[in-house]
């Protein structure tokens, strides 16, 4: 059935059409934006179907599925000239991650088939007008037979020949294409959008009956009031092919509406009888613009904002006439903003009402229609997940659910929640088109789950600093750890998991730590918007204080060990995407020990003849060795950092409260709280993307931390060391009821790392001589000092030259991790 278009209006055929051009009003089909071809290509080239791809990976390699590549295969049938622009967006972003995460979709530029819509960019008369069929199709050329050989044209050398003078029996080569304006009076060049409604290209091997069907696309299209195709011959034997076009031009718009179409049925095109009468024609006419009013009136608006729409009509209002190159522009004003936005598959599809004072722009924006949650094997088969759905679902954004609008940005926020369960290996996020809704969307969340049951054995050297602060062994024996955990049980993400720890693999018993830990999450129901997680715990730890640490003019201070053994039990509200809370209840048993694992009361020193006294400062509140004490303790944190190319950037805040109740030995009742400040600044705007550099950053950070009431030695605040001020040992500078730390750090990038300089300094606002036994005296320590210094990131660890103010000595460390 032939397709007819409403006067003034530009629709969409769904179905080839066989009308000429006197039977119906012309279809037009703007060639894509961005054009990835033109003339001058190669003719044998078949790009795939574009994509997006984003991935993250532990290993730093995207690793899509077989069924990854969205590539529908061109056949070979009686009109091989489809003109499916395809056009490719490379942009790959892979960040390093536990498990491998895959989200991929479809470029939302592309081709339909030949002749079917306004946007397919004037092919032939293939396709079935599937708005899809654009994301999907690969770029459509000529049939490539130059394997089979090509004829000569068998004619004198550069003399025209008119389409209808050629044989029907040969193949001709084309060896070059020319456009011509007819009004301009002048020939365009490649860069012009026109070149991209043409499916011949040069070098390509073509009969008689494509070059008409090619002329007849064209001038059935819509895009030219009069367009012809002439050759040329070559003494070669080849062709240049001429096609001189008069481009069609409407009256001027005073107003600019776009809408909202994806998932409105689309009518079938009438064809209209050539023998009706004059009367007849108007009322069939005015029968069409009713039916295409009350469609317009029936969708709904787009999500495109007032800016565009202005910059729309400015380009209305500066052009005068509507042309087909104005409504090439418009199209690409508007995708331009749908793709920045995020709505990877939105795509003008139309414009209508142009013998009007209004242009009505059609835009299929990708509305989602199902949501589908599948569970693979390592092999990718379907089967069915331990996982229940409800903790997948309740991860995804809103603007993943069914009804919204597509976005990429929406497909890696799930990707990061998903992730952020721990529960899954790979996860991929693919957008198909809905065979059912036309125009509509299927977002495919696939998961692969890790093993319930893991268990795993490391060993371990402890290195404690030694003399003159070199590193020096504990024991020349291994130590390890051995650690299991179950997982997801019963499916709601519930785990328990274990660890046990020793320093002597060959007498476990003389040094074993432990820690038992239940995770229990959705305590409010899995359904509950609320997200606050149970977790239980029962540990036994064992730590260097550094509260018993000598200053810079006294000899090695030997070391006082704090154990501490107990059951912890707190709930975790997140109050905001950034920001959770924890509060819960600590009970625990504190001993120290000396370095033969001997209960120790009280820390020690070295005397003038070699001898050690342990006549320092008392290690516990009850003077015994051994505390037993119960508290609450809270922490909220806001954490709005993000990552620019690598560098992290953003602002983050944590709050911590320990109370005493009173529980205990000597009934301790305390309140000691902690408040840390950080700033990440970004100090200049980059492009973001992989392969970008990242921005230099200054970074600011403050620490304060206070005691009020009981306060046992081992739980003093300390100054010194790689996460305090740097330059220092662990405790270097003193132990206090109260210290401010302040530190400034520049990072600067440079390829493939960073390098920083840094300020830092530490003070104990002169409460050391509030500590029981005072050990920031004894050991002769300072209570304050600063650092300053540079450094490179290597990888994970850092090395950095730091200068010791107090001295004026400096030396380089080598640390792991970072410091802020």
């Amino acid at each position: 059935m032939a397709s007819i278009t409403l006067p003034g209006a530009i629709r969409i055929s769904p179905y080839p059409s066989n009308a000429t051009s006197s039977s119906r009003r012309p279809l037009i089909h703007l060639p894509k934006s961005n054009p990835t071809t033109h003339p001058k290509a190669n003719p044998t080239t078949h790009p795939k179907a574009n994509h997006i791809q984003s991935s993250l990976s532990s290993n730093n390699t995207p690793n899509p599925p077989p069924n990854s590549s969205h590539q529908s295969k061109s056949t070979p049938n009686s009109n091989p000239l489809h003109s499916l622009i395809s056009h490719p967006i490379p942009k790959t972003l892979i960040i390093c991650s536990p498990v491998g995460l895959l989200l991929f979709f479809l470029s939302p530029i592309g081709g339909g088939g030949g002749g079917n819509n306004f946007f397919n960019g004037g092919g032939g008369g293939g396709g079935d007008g599937s708005w899809w069929s654009r994301f999907i199709s690969p770029l459509a050329f000529a049939k490539d037979e130059e394997s089979e050989g090509w004829d000569s044209h068998g004619l004198p050398a550069n003399i025209v020949v008119q389409l209808n003078k050629l044989s029907g029996f040969k193949k001709y080569k084309v060896s070059d294409i020319l456009f011509f304006d007819q009004r301009r009076r002048s020939t365009v060049g490649t860069e012009d959008s026109f070149f991209e409604m043409v499916s011949l290209r040069p070098g390509g091997v073509y009969t008689k009956a494509q070059l008409q069907k090619e002329l007849e696309t064209l001038a059935t299209c819509g895009m030219f009031e009069r367009v012809d195709l002439e050759g040329k011959t070559n003494p070669d034997g080849s062709v240049k092919v001429t096609i001189s076009f008069l481009e069609s031009t409407w009256q001027s718009a005073e107003k600019f509406r776009c809408i909202n179409v994806g998932l409105m049925p689309q009518t079938k095109p009438v064809e209209m009888d050539p023998d009706m009468t004059d009367k007849e024609k108007l009322d069939f006419f005015q029968s069409q613009e009713k039916d295409y009013r009350r469609r317009i009136d029936r969708s709904r608006p787009c999500l495109l904002p007032a800016p565009v729409y202005r910059e729309v009509m400015k380009m209305l209002g500066d052009q005068g006439k509507v042309t087909a190159r104005s409504l090439q522009k418009i199209r690409d004003t508007v995708q331009k903003w749908y793709h920045d936005e995020g709505y990877a598959c939105a795509q003008v599809v139309n414009f209508g009402n142009l013998n009007t004072k209004e242009v009505v722009c059609e835009v299929v924006e990708g509305d989602i229609t199902q949501l589908l949650i599948q569970f693979q094997d390592k092999l990718g088969n379907v089967i069915e997940g331990n996982t229940q759905f409800p903790v997948v679902w309740r991860e995804l954004p809103k603007q993943l659910r069914v009804g919204h609008v597509f976005n990429i940005e929406a497909g890696k926020q799930a990707l990061r929640n998903i992730n952020s369960l721990g529960l899954f290996s790979n996860i991929e996020v693919n957008p198909r088109p809905d065979e059912k809704s036309e125009g509509g969307i299927v977002v495919e969340i696939k998961l692969k789950e890790l093993d319930q049951k893991s268990a795993e054995v490391s060993t371990e050297w402890s290195i404690v600093p030694g003399r003159q602060g070199h590193p020096t062994l504990a024991s020349i024996q291994p130590g390890g750890t051995v650690s299991f955990e179950h997982r997801n049980i019963n499916g709601l993400n519930r785990s328990f998991l274990g660890s046990v720890t020793t320093s002597n693999f060959f007498n476990p018993q003389d040094d074993l730590s432990f820690k038992f830990e239940y995770v229990h999450p959705y305590i409010d129901g899995v359904y509950s918007p609320k997200n606050r997680t149970f977790k239980t715990s029962c540990f036994n730890s064992r730590k260097l204080s550094p509260v018993f640490t000598g200053g810079p003019g006294l000899d090695e201070v030997p070391p006082i060990w704090v154990d501490r053994s107990g059951v912890k039990a707190n709930i975790t509200e997140n109050l905001t995407r950034q920001s959770k809370l924890t509060y819960g209840l600590v009970c625990e048993e504190i001993t120290t020990r000396d370095e033969s694992s001997h209960i120790a009361i009280a820390g020690q020193r070295v005397l003038p003849n070699g001898g050690i006294s342990a006549d320092g400062p008392p290690t516990t509140l009850s003077d015994t060795g051994i505390d037993r004490v119960a508290f609450l303790q809270a922490n909220i944190t806001r954490d709005n950092t993000k990552f620019v190319n690598g560098a992290i950037v953003g602002d983050r805040n944590v709050f911590q409260v320990d109370q005493g109740l009173g529980i205990g030995s000597k009934n301790p009742v305390f309140n000691r709280h902690q408040l840390t400040i950080t700033r990440f600044l970004q100090l200049k705007d980059v492009e973001e993307g992989a392969g970008k550099p990242p921005p230099p950053v200054l970074v600011l950070h403050g620490h304060y931390g206070g005691c009020v009431g009981d306060l046992p030695s081992y739980d003093a605040f300390t100054l010194g060391g790689p996460y305090s001020v740097r330059g220092y040992n662990m405790g270097e500078l003193g132990a206090a009821r109260s210290i401010l730390e302040v530190a400034a750090e520049l990072r600067i990038p440079i390829k493939n790392t960073h390098a920083y300089v840094f300020a830092e300094h530490g003070n104990d606002l002169g409460s050391s001589k509030d500590v029981k036994g005072n050990p920031t005296e004894v050991y002769r320590r300072m209570g304050q000092g600063s650092s300053y210094g540079a450094g490179v990131k290597l990888g994970l660890v850092r090395a950095e030259y730091a200068v010791d103010h107090n001295s004026g000595t400096g030396s380089i460390f080598f640390r792991f991790g970072e410091r802020f």
